[in-house]
């Protein structure tokens, strides 16, 4: 998420008022020239102390804070501005009173910074004092690589943003200077935040779906920034994704039917059957994965013995994928007489094949498909697909390392792999 990085104190009363003449006059105050705020600002270089480097050739250890006060009673410091050659801020804490500013976020280590700290004297004159440094490099090649998901492209609203991190982070203060580093922008805006998935996995999401055709980027500030003894932070393509239209599609187990909406308005409906006794479709909101106009449905891939009554081997098309373990939304010619009557599948989410063909040109990746009064478990959240939707909001935010509420034990499974279970 972006943030704004810097501090600013409350400003000094002043007596005297500025005033715009309209008819040729243009500033006047206090009676011409003695408004100290019209002055430029003075060298402030004998008013402040700051605990980096001064002499030429040294640098500052990027594993200790900023620290600059004010090295008299005379004036207070208003504002620090710290960035880098990339242009990454430096978040910090000015006191009430205004005599010590601190950084409350980490350098970057082998980086250039340019420090512009703002003051103000008694009188209420400003002062200015521009420096630069040097931070030292790492003393380590650690590094913490991250890898950002889905792929360039455009998708549904309910694509979740993925970060994979190249090796565990389980301390929740390390968690929190990644989970800052890794920024977040969509065009619309819109307020969203980081989940732990577990050490390794992170989820973005937004409160509701994203915006229809928001640009959504992705990047991470993390590269050489210290996140823990011997580890920094390492490189990660940034990734710009966007959103079409919002589509949703409902199944309702119950009614046999599957509607889909496009903006919210209702563009179809579709005789279907799902799961049947024993097979039931998991309830709850899911997410398009992927589509496949051939796919060959085993059961023995989701543990049916061959030769029993239950057990199948035949090609399907028009596939729609909605789970790792093999769920799908697929023509299922066999069940027409079922279709929009009973439920007789083995999960899957079985229509004619032209009504298939019409939702597989008509759905996309990261676009919604919803199942309610099914008598199936619910959607698991993270481990057979996306279902970070079924989560509150405020479940949400517990899991991230920068809420007050964030949890420290987050769901630890592994996604399964590709499945075809269907029918």
């Amino acid at each position: 998420m972006s943030t704004t990085l810097f501090s600013r104190g409350a400003k000094a009363g002043v007596s005297c008022t500025l005033l715009v003449v309209a008819l040729g006059t243009g500033l006047t105050a206090c009676g011409g020239n003695d408004n100290p705020l019209a002055a430029d600002p003075y060298d402030a270089a004998d008013q402040i102390t700051f605990n980096g480097p001064t002499e030429a050739g040294k640098q500052a250890d990027p594993e200790k804070p900023l620290v600059i006060t004010t090295s008299g009673s005379d004036g207070r410091i208003t504002d620090v501005t710290a960035v880098d050659a990339t242009g990454r801020h430096v978040s910090g804490e000015l006191a009430a009173d205004g005599r010590r500013w601190h950084s409350t976020s980490p350098l970057a280590a082998g980086a250039h910074y340019t420090l512009t700290v703002r003051t103000e004297d008694d009188d209420g004159s400003p002062g200015r004092k521009v420096l630069t440094f040097d931070t030292s490099k790492p003393t380590t090649t650690k590094r913490l690589n991250v890898t950002f998901g889905p792929e360039a492209g455009t998708y549904g609203v309910g694509e979740p943003i993925v970060a994979e991190l190249d090796q565990p982070v389980k301390d929740k203060a390390q968690r929190a200077v990644v989970e800052r580093g890794l920024q977040v922008d969509s065009t619309p805006a819109v307020r969203g935040t980081w989940y732990w998935v577990n050490d390794k996995t992170l989820h973005y999401r937004p409160r509701d779906y994203w915006p229809v055709g928001a640009t959504i980027k992705v990047r991470s500030t993390l590269q050489d920034i210290r996140i823990g003894d011997l580890l920094y932070g390492g490189t990660a393509k940034p990734l710009t994704i966007t959103t079409g239209n919002r589509v949703v599609a409902v199944t309702d187990a119950a009614t046999h039917r599957l509607t889909v909406y496009r903006n919210d308005e209702k563009i179809k409906e579709i005789p279907v059957t799902t799961g049947k006794a024993g097979f039931e479709t998991r309830n709850g909101v899911k997410v398009v994965l992927a589509k496949q106009y051939f796919v060959r449905m085993k059961s023995s891939t989701v543990g049916i013995a061959a030769g029993s009554s239950d057990s199948y081997d035949m090609p399907v098309y028009y596939a729609t994928r909605v789970t790792w373990s093999g769920e799908f939304v697929h023509a299922a010619p066999w069940s027409v007489g079922s279709q929009g009557s009973a439920n007789v599948s083995h999960g899957c989410t079985g229509m004619s094949t032209s009504n298939a063909k019409w939702f597989f040109d008509n759905i996309h990746e990261g676009d919604v498909v919803q199942v309610v009064n099914s008598k199936g478990k619910a959607m698991e959240l993270f481990d057979n697909g996306f279902g970070d939707w079924n989560l509150p909001w405020q479940k949400w935010l517990q899991g991230s390392a920068l809420s007050s509420g964030a949890q420290s034990a987050t769901p630890q499974g592994n996604p399964a792999r590709l499945s075809p279970q269907g029918l």
